[in-house]
């Protein structure tokens, strides 16, 4: 499961549970929606409560970021995982974005306002 909040820094989005295809998709929308309004954005994932993740997604996911390489300034992942931090630093390599690991909230939250 997963729910999107658009505030003026970022969108931000948190997984609960599994990471699925049709959540991919629902994050993919809501980006496309932000880019049309507000153009080159932040983005919070939060995934301190994901179990898992399908491996449709992590496909899909890679086909969204080299379609979409300029879609974020910053992205900032918010995981207590190791794996999933490692995770995160090979998309750098699909996007053009700042892509960094946090597991804090505010240090997140913080470093996506400068």
């Amino acid at each position: 499961m997963i729910t999107t909040e658009h505030n003026e820094r970022c969108l931000r989005a948190s997984v609960f549970g599994e990471f699925a295809l049709a959540d991919l998709k629902e994050l993919e929308d809501q980006i496309a929606y932000r880019l049309e309004f507000k153009g080159k954005t932040n983005l919070l994932l939060d995934l301190t409560e994901m179990i898992k993740y399908t491996i449709d997604t992590v496909v899909e996911e890679i086909k969204f970021g080299k379609k979409h390489p300029g879609a974020f300034q910053k992205v900032a992942v918010l995981t207590d995982s190791q794996w999933i931090g490692s995770a995160a630093w090979l998309s750098n390599l699909f996007t053009d974005a700042d892509v960094r690991v946090f597991h804090d909230l505010h240090e997140a939250e913080e470093w996506l306002a400068d």
